[in-house]
C-alpha cells in the first residue's frame, strides 16, 4: 500500500484515539475524535488511503475498538516501531493491516507518501527515496487480512453463517471484535 503518512510519537494510548466519551457514540461520530486531544483538527485533514505512523508502544492501554475507527475515516494501514500486542491483533483482526518498522518515524515527516509491502516487509519513503526492509507479516496474519477481517475469515470458512460475512461487508456492524484473539 502506498499513501499520505501521518507522524505520531512513543506510548500513544487508545484513550488518546478513542476517549472514553465517544465511546457512547455510532462509529461515524466517534471517529471524528480520533487523536483530537494529541493532534486537533487531524481528522479534518485525514483522507482515505493515508497510513499512520508511530513510534514504539503504539496502542498501549484498554482493548478499545479503534481499528473501526481509522478504517471509518479510511485509514489504509498503520506502521509503527512497536505496537502494544493486544492493539496490534485488534487491528488484525479487523482487517487493518499493522506493520512494525525499528525506526520508522525517525524516516517519514508528516506529509511524505510512504510504500509499504506487508507480504514482503518491503518499505520506502517515496517522497525521500529512502527504502528498508523489515519482517513481512506471516501468513495466516496475510490471510486474515485478506479476508477483511477475523470474523470475515471465519464466515468465510464456513464457522460463522455466511450471512454474518455479508452483514460484516455491508459495513452494518464494525469488524473490530475487541477482543484481541
Amino acid at each position: 500500500m502506498t499513501g499520505r503518512v501521518w507522524v505520531f510519537g512513543d506510548s500513544v494510548d487508545t484513550d488518546a484515539m478513542y476517549p472514553a466519551f465517544a465511546m457512547k457514540l455510532d462509529i461515524p461520530e466517534a471517529a471524528k475524535h480520533v487523536f483530537y486531544q494529541i493532534r486537533p483538527g487531524w481528522t479534518d485533514l485525514v483522507e482515505p488511503g493515508d497510513i499512520v505512523i508511530a513510534g514504539r508502544n503504539f496502542g498501549v492501554g484498554s482493548s478499545r475498538p479503534v481499528a473501526a475507527l481509522f478504517r471509518h475515516l479510511g485509514v489504509a494501514a498503520l506502521v509503527a516501531e512497536d505496537f502494544n500486542s493486544l492493539f496490534f491483533r485488534n487491528a488484525v483482526n479487523a482487517g487493518l493491516p499493522a506493520l512494525t518498522v525499528p525506526g520508522v518515524t525517525a524516516l517519514y515527516s508528516d506529509g511524505d507518501h510512504g510504500s509499504f509491502d506487508i507480504a514482503t516487509g518491503v518499505y520506502s519513503n517515496v517522497t525521500t527515496g529512502t527504502t528498508g526492509t523489515t519482517a513481512p507479516l506471516p501468513p495466516l496474519l496475510l490471510e486474515i487480512l485478506a479476508s477483511g477481517g477475523v470474523l470475515a475469515r471465519l464466515a468465510e470458512q464456513g464457522y460463522l453463517p455466511i450471512q454474518s460475512l455479508e452483514i460484516l461487508r455491508s459495513g452494518a456492524i464494525p469488524v473490530d471484535s475487541g477482543s484481541g484473539a
